[in-house]
C-alpha cells in the first residue's frame, strides 16, 4: 500500500477510532471494512482490541439521507427498538452505542452487536431454508404492541414492547395512496394497482398490530452453518397487519427463489399463525408497489432486472386474481 493511500484510509478510519475511544476508553482500533449490499445507510465493520489482547468485531450504521428525511429520529428509533428486542427471541444484533453529537459523523450513527454470517441466496437446503425464514418472520409478528394487548384478543405468552415510537403503518399507507406521484411506473402497472388499492382501502383490519421488520427479505437475514443468525436493517420497522410484511418476504422469495419457494414459504407461515389471510392479496399489492420507478437500480444489470420483472408480472397477476375472489364475511 502506497504511502498516499495509506494516509487516506488513516483519515478515513480517524473518527471510528476516537468513536471507540469514547465507547471504550481502554480499547483501540485495528481495522475497518465495509459491509455492502445495504442502500439505504453505510455500514462499517470494525475489529478492536480490548486489554488483555482479546479482539472484538462492531457495526457502525449511518443512516443515509432518505432515512434522514423520512424519519431524522431513525437512527435513535432503531437503537431503542434493538434493545428492546434482545428479550424478546428475536435475532436481532444488540445495540451497543447511540451517536447523535455530529462529534464523530455528519449524521447520527449507532454501534452494534457484529452478527456473524452473510446473506445466503443459494442455500443447500432450501426447504429448511424457507421453514427458519418462515418461523422467524412469525416470531418477529408475536411481538406484541404494549399498548394493543387489552385492546385484543392476543396471547398474552408472547413477549410485549412499547412500540409507541414507530410509525403506525396503516396511517403511513394511507399517505401514500393520497400522493399518487405526478408519473406512475405503468412498467410495473403502478397505475392499475393503485386504482385498486385506493378503491377499496382501508381494508378491514382482523389481525392484532404487530411488530414488522418492514424490510423482510433474504438480503436482511445473515446465515452461519444453515442456521439464520440474525435479522439486520430496522430502519423500516412499524406497527400494523403482519401480512404486510408477509407480502414483501412473499415477493422477495419469488424473485430469489421462484414460485414454489415462495407457496412453501407462505404455507409455513401460515401454520405458525393464527391469522386471517382473507385481506394477503391487497397486501401483496402494497408490496408490489415498493419497486416502482426503482427496480433498476435494485436490481443491479439487465439480466437480473429482465428476471425481477418477469416475477413481478407473474406476482401482481396472481395477486389480481386473488383480489377478484376475495369474499368479506
Amino acid at each position: 500500500m502506497s504511502r498516499s493511500v495509506e494516509s487516506t484510509k488513516e483519515a478515513e478510519d480517524e473518527p471510528f477510532a476516537r468513536l471507540i475511544r469514547r465507547i471504550e476508553p481502554d480499547s483501540a482500533l485495528l481495522r475497518t471494512w465495509p459491509l455492502t449490499g445495504g442502500v439505504s445507510a453505510h455500514v462499517t465493520a470494525l475489529e478492536i482490541e480490548q486489554p488483555g489482547g482479546l479482539r472484538k468485531r462492531l457495526v457502525v450504521r449511518r443512516h443515509g439521507e432518505a432515512d434522514l428525511r423520512r424519519n431524522e429520529d431513525v437512527a435513535a428509533d432503531e437503537f431503542r427498538l434493538l434493545h428492546l428486542l434482545q428479550a424478546t427471541g428475536v435475532a436481532a444484533p444488540a445495540p451497543y452505542y447511540l451517536d447523535r453529537s455530529g462529534e464523530f459523523f455528519p449524521t447520527p450513527s449507532i454501534v452494534l452487536e457484529y452478527v456473524e454470517g452473510q446473506a445466503e441466496f443459494a442455500p443447500t437446503n432450501l426447504k429448511d431454508y424457507l421453514v427458519q425464514f418462515a418461523t422467524h418472520l412469525a416470531r418477529i409478528h408475536q411481538v406484541q404492541h404494549t399498548r394493543d394487548v387489552h385492546r385484543h384478543s392476543v396471547d398474552h405468552q408472547a413477549p410485549t414492547v412499547d412500540l409507541f415510537f414507530l410509525p403506525q403503518q396503516g396511517e403511513a399507507y394511507a399517505a401514500a395512496l393520497a400522493n399518487r406521484p405526478a408519473v406512475v411506473d405503468e412498467s410495473l402497472q403502478e397505475g392499475r394497482i393503485r386504482a385498486l388499492l385506493e378503491s377499496v382501502w382501508p381494508v378491514p383490519q382482523r389481525n392484532p398490530a404487530a411488530l414488522l421488520h418492514g424490510d423482510f427479505w433474504p438480503g436482511n437475514t445473515l446465515w452461519r452453518d444453515g442456521r439464520l443468525a440474525g435479522v439486520i436493517d430496522w430502519e423500516d420497522a412499524a406497527v400494523g397487519d403482519p401480512l404486510a410484511d408477509l407480502g414483501n418476504s412473499r415477493m422477495e422469495i419469488l424473485w430469489a427463489f421462484g414460485l414454489d419457494a415462495m407457496e412453501d414459504f407462505t404455507q409455513v407461515y401460515r401454520s405458525l399463525t393464527e391469522l386471517d389471510f382473507t385481506a394477503l392479496p391487497y397486501w401483496d399489492l402494497w408490496a408490489a408497489l415498493r419497486p416502482a420507478s426503482k427496480i433498476a437500480s435494485w436490481a443491479g444489470d439487465a439480466t437480473r432486472e429482465a428476471s425481477m420483472r418477469a416475477g413481478h408480472r407473474l406476482f401482481v397477476g396472481r395477486a389480481f386474481d386473488a383480489a377478484r375472489r376475495t369474499v368479506w364475511s
